[in-house]
C-alpha cells in the first residue's frame, strides 16, 4: 500500500529504456511563488491532460509505458482517484477535522471493476475537481501562515504531510502520470 508511486525519494527514476522521470522530492523548499506556480499546475492538469486524451486511438487505450504497467485507461481512472483522495485531505488539512490521513492501496483501486469503465467519467471528474480544487487552494495560499503549516499524519511512512506538501505532490503527480502517457504514445 502506497500514497503515491515512490514516497521519500528523490532524484530520477528510470521507467524504462529512455525514459526517466524526476522522482517527488519531499525535502525540497519552496516559497509562496512556486506554490502558486504548483496551484496553477493543478488548475490546468484536466487541459493538459485534455490534450494527450485528445489523441488517443481507442485501441491505444490498452497500452502502457513499460512492461507490466498501467494502461492508458488505467492510469487516467487513477488520476480521478488520487487526485479526489488528494481533494479529500486538503479539506481534511483546512478543517482539522482529523490528524490522520487515510491510507488507500492504488493498485487495489486499479483493479476494481470501474477501472475497466470507459475512461470520459474519470476525465469529466478531473476537470470538475481540479476547477474546485485549485480555487480552494488559491483562497488558501491568501493566508498562507494559517494554511500552509497545518499537517495531517500519514500512518503508513508516518511523515507529517503538510497543504505544501499537497500542493506541491500533486503537481508533480499530474505531470508524472502525464508523461508517462506521452511516452507511451511516443508523442
Amino acid at each position: 500500500m502506497c500514497w503515491c508511486h515512490i514516497p521519500g525519494l528523490s532524484g530520477l527514476i528510470n521507467m524504462s529504456k529512455g525514459l526517466e522521470l524526476p522522482a517527488f522530492d519531499w525535502d525540497a523548499s519552496c516559497s509562496l511563488g512556486s506554490l502558486l506556480n504548483d496551484v496553477m499546475t493543478i488548475q490546468q492538469f484536466p487541459t493538459e491532460l485534455a490534450k494527450v486524451i485528445s489523441v488517443v486511438k481507442e485501441e491505444q487505450w490498452e497500452i502502457g509505458y513499460r512492461q507490466g504497467s498501467w494502461n492508458l485507461r488505467q492510469i487516467v481512472h487513477h488520476l480521478a482517484d488520487a487526485h479526489l483522495n488528494a481533494y479529500i485531505r486538503t479539506k481534511h488539512i483546512l478543517t482539522q477535522d482529523q490528524d490522520m490521513i487515510q491510507p488507500w492501496d492504488e493498485n487495489k483501486w486499479n483493479d476494481t471493476p470501474d477501472a475497466q469503465f470507459h475512461q470520459e467519467a474519470s476525465y469529466l471528474i478531473l476537470l470538475g475537481l481540479h476547477q474546485k480544487w485549485s480555487l480552494l487552494l488559491l483562497e488558501s495560499l491568501k493566508d498562507p501562515a494559517t494554511h500552509l503549516a497545518k499537517t495531517l499524519l500519514h500512518p503508513e511512512s508516518g511523515r507529517m504531510v503538510s497543504l505544501s506538501d499537497i500542493i506541491r505532490l500533486y503537481a508533480w503527480h499530474g505531470e508524472h502520470h502525464l508523461s508517462q502517457m506521452r511516452y507511451a504514445l511516443s508523442l
